[in-house]
């Protein structure tokens, strides 16, 4: 084997670790991404939902008494 080929297997071998490596990082850190957005974001954002929806059915139910009252003095 010439010192050509084993230093292109050597390097050949290092850059594999490499992207081994980050592989595996890359999935780790996407299973924490997903585990902090279920246990996180999914919950808070259905909270304010929620509170958005009431405040909204509150005013619409404030304008239909609103429009209510209208019809009746006229």
């Amino acid at each position: 084997m010439t010192e050509f080929n084993r230093k292109a297997e050597e390097a050949s071998a290092r850059f594999n670790r490499s992207v081994a490596n980050i592989a595996e990082t890359l999935e780790k850190e996407t299973a924490e991404l997903v585990t902090y957005l279920n246990d996180e974001v999914v919950p808070a954002v259905r909270t304010h939902s929620s509170k958005a929806l009431r405040t909204a059915a509150g005013k619409l139910s404030e304008f239909a008494d609103f429009l209510e009252t209208e019809r009746k003095k006229s």
